[in-house]
């Protein structure tokens, strides 16, 4: 039976859609998916969109309907999950990780090791960057026996893209569940300030900034220039490692906004995250739901779910057979929870 999705619940986004794909890939079942992105300002399928349906068309061998540009609605029928090796290419600079994202749990339980490449945006607002993907959700998945390994081969900002990401994935018989309460005592700290086609003084500002917002010394600070990327770009990038998890806290660069004020977001959304004391940040929250629920369970500590994560919650329980809650503990934290549901 095909399963009937509105793109206009929750936040309106694509998320819906790319979890709906992966999990499609997973268990088999078919989806309509109405509405897609309703409740952004151009509704529909954008080129990542498509990008992302066309990939998990790909290694599901699936039959789609409604796969064009701007399409409000799309039928998804996936059939057999193969690994092997793909190039994805989102031809602009929409982000190239949310297409990983897309992809990635059929992958990690498929019948054979993938290699991907994945071209376009690697460096965008509103996506994970690189350095998230390699230092904070990846060690996640090598907890729950999935071996992923990714690397940066140029970098790609909006609004050229034109950046490329390698991937290569060792699939397991069967995600474990992984309980962390506690993110433990923080044992190093990184700043880097990356600045493509733009001078280094913009990277020297912002770790300037974040010397004086949360006391880093210089030698955990780096300004780093690209070489390689296809236009302009800056990412201040903010990496904890704890014992028992890590965090990246990144702030964009934007034409008319001061270095300053991109290294001040960065550095005030870090403190909030440390002053929270939990081991998962807000956007990893987000992106464990799917591989907790492939495990058949799991807790992590958290700050309080953005719309985007229960949005996603409500539509993995639509595909699988858990229970996704969230409990608020002190200090503006919260505990997200998944369980299995009884048989019958």
């Amino acid at each position: 039976m095909m399963l009937v999705l509105d793109g206009a619940a929750g936040e309106g986004g694509g998320q819906i859609l790319r979890t709906a794909l992966g999990l499609s890939l997973v268990t088999g079942a078919p989806f309509r998916l109405r509405n897609i992105r309703a409740g952004r300002e151009r509704p529909g399928l954008r080129r990542q969109h498509l990008t992302a349906v066309e990939a998990a068309a790909r290694i599901g061998a699936a039959s789609v309907e409604g796969a064009r540009l701007h399409s409000r609605q799309i039928d998804f029928l996936p059939d057999d999950v193969s690994g092997g090796d793909h190039v994805f290419d989102v031809r602009t600079a929409g982000s190239a990780t949310l297409v990983l994202q897309t992809v990635l749990p059929a992958l990690l339980l498929a019948d054979a090791p993938s290699r991907l490449v994945l071209r376009g945006g690697t460096h965008n607002p509103f996506a994970p960057p690189f350095e998230f993907l390699v230092h904070v959700f990846l060690p996640w998945l090598r907890r729950m026996g999935a071996s992923v390994d990714a690397e940066l081969v140029r970098a790609g900002f909006y609004p050229a893209g034109g950046g490329e990401m390698r991937v290569d994935v060792q699939p397991a018989a069967r995600l474990a569940p992984v309980d962390v309460p506690d993110r433990g005592r923080v044992v190093a700290r990184h700043a880097t300030a990356l600045v493509a086609d733009l001078p280094l003084d913009i990277a020297e500002r912002e770790l300037h900034v974040v010397a004086k917002e949360l006391g880093w010394r210089k030698k955990e600070m780096r300004a780093v220039e690209a070489t390689s990327a296809a236009g302009p770009g800056n990412v201040l990038t903010l990496h904890v490692e704890a014992q028992h998890a890590s965090e990246v806290v990144t702030g964009f660069g934007e034409k008319g906004v001061p270095a300053e004020r991109v290294a001040l977001r960065a550095a005030r959304a870090l403190k909030r995250y440390l002053a929270a004391d939990v081991p998962v940040g807000e956007h990893l929250a987000d992106q464990l739901l799917v591989p907790l629920a492939l495990a058949g369970g799991g807790s992590f500590r958290t700050l309080p779910l953005s719309s985007h994560a229960r949005t996603n919650a409500a539509l993995i329980e639509r595909f699988l057979p858990v229970r996704i809650d969230e409990a608020a503990t002190d200090a503006g934290a919260c505990t997200v929870r998944i369980t299995p549901l009884a048989a019958g």
